[in-house]
């Protein structure tokens, strides 16, 4: 798991530019699927077939984009201006190592204004900030056009004997965690279609959910995503890290779901924590759940420290979890799906 985690961290895609790497996240999933398409807008839908006439369907789905800068200037001394792509946090931009997509690929680091420099009291922004590539302004402009997509360095790797850091684990953890079972749903008999799915755009919307849950319309969903660590500075609604995945409950969810979901784990003997989401979950459930007629959706979350900075940091073991979960799910569904007629009556 730790490999493919690693893998998939180091891939760069931010929202919008995922064609960089979604036919790399096909090629994971294609030993173990019956068919991988890759829709127009980018998302990869890898579908498990059980080889029954009329089948029910289940999306094991996330997303694979992440957050980043994109080029919106090149000065005359050939600094680049920048703005964000999705929830980037600017407060640990400053001196940070970042890669420029160009045609090719050239190192940069965000310069600013040394503190002595500022203004006191004054916390600086986006906009006072630039990439320095060390190239001249020709150079540069041989090299990167307006529009160019920016991110953010691998970090650290294994981070002591239990837990992960790096990059986009955010949701490429997840993608990791989908692989995983995949791999095992394969060698299940199966009652039900199951469609392992890496979405685009969540960071900016949750656009490519919405397209492919309406494309392939399964009968149910489960939206796997990240939620908060709990780090030095917070502990308030998040989750010990390597304490077990979380089971969203609140109207974006299915209560037959999250009630079957929570089940399994007791019986597996799986490690969670019930997360309660009173409204939008932020998440590609909040998508999935109302398209076409609608569709019972479940959202499963792995505890992750400093989310939305180049330092994300989870536990393995977690992952390993959310893993074992959705093939416990998938092996357990039966022809009749009756029982999502269940609303917690």
């Amino acid at each position: 798991m730790e490999k493919l985690i690693q893998k998939l961290s180091d891939m760069r895609a931010v929202s919008g530019s995922e064609y960089r790497i979604n036919k790399e996240i096909a090629a994971l999933f294609e030993p173990y699927a019956d068919e991988v398409r890759i829709d127009t807008l980018g998302n990869v839908a890898a579908k498990i077939a059980c080889g029954k006439d009329g089948a029910p369907s289940v999306m094991l789905e996330a997303h694979m984009d992440e957050i980043g800068l994109i080029v919106t200037d090149i000065t005359d001394e050939g600094f680049l201006t920048v703005a964000a792509i999705g929830g980037v946090d600017w407060r640990v931009l400053p001196s940070s190592v970042v890669t420029v997509h160009g045609k090719r690929d050239v190192r940069g680091i965000v310069g600013i204004k040394p503190g002595y420099l500022q203004e006191s009291g004054k916390s600086p922004k986006l906009t006072d900030m630039a990439v320095d590539t060390g190239l001249s302004a020709a150079e540069v402009k041989e090299i990167v056009s307006i529009g160019d997509g920016i991110t953010f360095p691998q970090s650290v790797g294994k981070l002591g004997k239990k837990q992960f850091s790096g990059k986009t684990l955010d949701d490429r953890a997840s993608v990791a965690a989908i692989v995983s079972a995949a791999k095992r749903i394969r060698e299940l008999d199966l009652n039900v279609d199951v469609y392992a799915c890496a979405h685009v755009q969540e960071e900016v919307g949750c656009r490519g959910a919405k397209v492919s849950a309406f494309g392939i319309n399964p009968d149910m969903a489960i939206a796997i995503d990240v939620t908060h660590g709990i780090t030095p500075d917070n502990s308030e609604r998040a989750f010990k890290v390597g304490g077990g995945i979380t089971i969203s409950a609140g109207p974006n969810i299915h209560s037959a779901m999250f009630k079957r979901l929570t089940e399994i784990a007791d019986k597996r003997g799986i490690k969670y924590a019930v997360e309660v989401d009173g409204g939008e979950t932020g998440t590609d459930a909040w998508e999935i759940q109302p398209a076409r007629n609608g569709i019972p959706t479940a959202l499963l979350s792995i505890p992750l420290k400093y989310m939305h900075t180049p330092v994300e940091t989870l536990a393995i073991s977690d992952v390993e979890a959310l893993s074992d979960l959705l093939v416990e799910f998938v092996k357990e569904q039966k022809e009749d799906l009756l029982w999502l007629s269940f609303f917690g009556n």
